[in-house]
């Protein structure tokens, strides 16, 4: 897509059959990278907390670390849009926490919209802030949970909750949400929900090609994870695998005591 994405254009997108392309993201320099690379959507994910902080559980994300992380995202990226998700936290306390969390999300963190995770739970939320004139990505989907009750096999699974999602997408449709992130989507209910919906379908875990488009973790596409090093998990790069090897380059540098490869020399410095 040339120029500015906008929502009416990836609306178009998904009319016209081309794909839409998301990538989470979580600091300045990689989102100049994504940016420039012609993504169509860079999301802040909540999921920061787990990748790259050490907690245990995205819900320990708050608010104000959420403003900070989209801050940085933003100032990196001039052409995507920008998605940042709602922490549990206010969604889970009120409606108006929820209004308040995204507005700040957008006024000072300088998202586009704002995404909400288990979206179908927060009708009142997507309409109270759609209302307020922020746009919403919901997300929703068949988690493992909720599936493995249904049936055995995988096909049976997702054939057995097509009806639940599909009306599920509706809602969430219908209570103002610009797009949706349907998790573990199926190739039976993904495309039947992708038919039934006019705003566009994205997918994330355990999405599908079936899909308006799909939305991937930058940290897991490229391997910049530690346990990248280990995991045979194909993937679009290796950072980790990279950056082992380069900073053994570095610490047999120093200890030969070589100059530094990208650095100055002292004695060129005058």
């Amino acid at each position: 897509m040339d120029g500015k994405v906008t929502i009416p254009a990836l609306r178009q997108m998904k009319q016209d059959g081309r794909k839409i392309v998301g990538v989470v993201v979580y600091d300045y320099q990689m989102a100049q990278i994504v940016d420039r690379a012609g993504v169509d959507i860079v999301s802040v994910g909540d999921s920061v907390g787990v990748n790259l902080w050490g907690h245990r559980s995205q819900s320990e994300v708050t608010v104000d670390q959420m403003v900070l992380v989209c801050q940085a995202v933003r100032r990196g990226v001039a052409r995507a849009l920008v998605s940042c998700d709602v922490p549990f936290g206010p969604l889970q306390e009120s409606t108006d926490a929820a209004v308040r969390a995204s507005r700040r999300l957008v006024e000072e963190g300088g998202a586009d919209l704002v995404k909400l995770d288990g979206a179908s739970a927060f009708p009142e939320a997507i309409r109270a802030i759609t209302g307020a004139g922020i746009p919403v990505w919901a997300q929703f989907g068949i988690t493992p949970h909720t599936a493995g009750g249904l049936a055995t096999s995988a096909s049976e699974r997702d054939t057995g909750m097509t009806d639940q999602v599909i009306a599920e997408a509706k809602l969430l449709e219908a209570a103002g949400a610009s797009l949706l992130d349907f998790t573990n989507s199926g190739p039976v209910a993904g495309p039947a929900v992708v038919r039934t919906v006019r705003i566009p379908v994205m997918g994330g875990l355990g999405g599908g090609p079936w899909l308006d488009g799909r939305v991937r973790s930058l940290v897991a596409a490229i391997g910049y994870l530690a346990a990248a090093v280990e995991d045979p998990t194909p993937r679009y790069a290796n950072v980790a695998e990279i950056a082992l090897t380069a900073i053994k380059a570095l610490s047999d540098d120093v200890r030969a005591s070589r100059h530094i490869r990208g650095a100055v020399p002292a004695a060129q410095k005058a």
